[in-house]
């Protein structure tokens, strides 16, 4: 049984122009031990899918699917229940750590608090554990900060101490929402490193939500590429970085920096995906790219295509397959193609 199974999630969100189907139809699982990323770009639902798993959506948020973890249907479950299992099982990196972190409490309280909520330890030894944790974190002078507050740390302190945090009752699945935002590229990889000998030390199953592609390359076995709340591409990171199937994939990955020496001859200037983003409360009858896509006809404004096996060969045993959404993609078998 999979850790976490999540299967036909619908996420509908009530706005002033209507009704928003924030995420259409997402379907995915992950095992212990496993990384899965999630990239795209903003309001792509990413976000809203990991809100989703912990319970933590708006309110008058509309979900219908199912999310399973270990078994347990979390869909629907009241608020005692999920609060057993946020911050103890199922544990959460946000992207902002000064919106995460209470600013009025030190952050030796912070971080002891699951342990007092969870683990029933009393104040003196939540505190220990607390010292214990970060340190292994890396904040320097453990013992001596722990009484400190959120400003008197700097940003990458401070997303270490929500790591601290997030750990500190060992869950199952961490997820990670954006971990580096507004971090200098060398702290940035520092804190993904972090991440990753943790997940690593503690055999946890690991969700990363990005919108940069080298940190999902370099951080998860498996990817899923969202675009207007569904998935258009799925797979093993190496197969889908060696295929991009679908061009918004493709997109993304022509938009991408480049670092390094200038090459001869006029500048070039960046590559960009042509149009905007469809508004989530006006999605096309079809494919949500296709009013941005090269490859788009009447069948692709039409019709939501279903995914399909990218190339000619069967994934190996146990492999999760390479699934593209597309009615056109050069990379489907020739007879898939319309």
């Amino acid at each position: 049984m999979a850790l976490l199974e999540v299967q036909d999630l619908h996420i509908r969100l009530q706005t002033t122009r209507g009704p928003a189907d924030a995420v259409r139809g997402l379907s995915f699982s992950l095992d212990k031990g496993d990384a899965i990323g999630l990239i795209g770009e903003s309001g792509c639902g990413k976000s809203l899918t990991v809100m989703a798993l912990m319970g933590l959506l708006p309110e008058g948020a509309q979900v219908r699917g199912n999310i399973r973890f270990e078994g347990q249907e979390l869909v629907g479950l009241d608020e005692r229940q999920m609060c057993r299992l946020r911050g103890d099982r199922l544990a959460m990196i946000f992207q902002e750590p000064m919106t995460a972190l209470n600013p009025v409490h030190s952050i030796g309280h912070q971080v002891a608090e699951p342990l007092r909520l969870h683990r029933g330890l009393n104040a003196a030894a939540a505190r220990g554990e607390a010292i214990a944790l970060l340190d292994r974190v890396g904040i320097p002078n453990a013992a001596q900060r722990v009484d400190a507050y959120p400003h008197q740390f700097s940003g990458g302190q401070r997303q270490r101490i929500t790591i601290a945090m997030a750990l500190a009752c060992n869950p199952d699945l961490l997820i990670a929402d954006e971990p580096t935002t507004a971090l200098d590229v060398t702290v940035q990889r520092q804190i993904l490193d972090l991440i990753n000998e943790l997940v690593d030390e503690r055999g946890m199953a690991l969700m990363l939500i990005s919108h940069d592609l080298g940190v999902i390359a370099n951080n998860v076995d498996r990817m899923l590429v969202m675009y207007g709340g569904s998935v258009v591409e799925s797979g093993p990171t190496e197969s889908v970085f060696a295929r991009m199937a679908h061009p918004y994939t493709r997109g993304l990955f022509a938009a991408r920096p480049r670092l390094g020496p200038r090459p001869p001859g006029p500048r070039q200037a960046l590559a960009t995906i042509a149009g905007t983003v469809p508004e989530l409360v006006d999605l096309p009858a079809g494919c949500a790219f296709a009013g941005r896509c090269a490859l788009s006809t009447a069948q692709c404004e039409q019709q939501r295509p279903l995914a399909q096996g990218v190339g000619d060969t069967e994934p190996l045993e146990g492999a999760s397959p390479h699934l593209v959404s597309c009615w056109h993609s050069p990379e489907l078998p020739t007879e898939a193609r319309t």
